[in-house]
């Protein structure tokens, strides 16, 4: 799990288990996307204020789309 924490002590990352973020201090969690499939079973994950990833054959590969398009475009150092 990467933890960014900026310099003001702000902390972001992408949501995970691995660690109990509750011990960091005050939470603010929000959807990223919204994964589904469409009427032919093909999977997207529609980024909310971005593009929308697919199609994916399973769930699984349009859960690991959205992780990688975080990663890339919305875990990044915040001011």
């Amino acid at each position: 799990m990467d933890l960014v924490i900026a310099p003001s002590g702000q902390a972001r990352c992408i949501y995970s288990d691995a660690i109990e973020l509750a011990a960091l201090g005050r939470l603010a969690i929000a959807r990223a996307s919204h994964v589904e499939p469409d009427d032919q079973g093909q999977w997207f994950a529609a980024m909310i204020g971005g593009p929308v990833l697919g199609p994916f054959g399973t769930r699984g590969q349009a859960l690991e789309a959205e992780q990688a398009w975080l990663q890339v475009n919305w875990l990044t150092p915040v001011s």
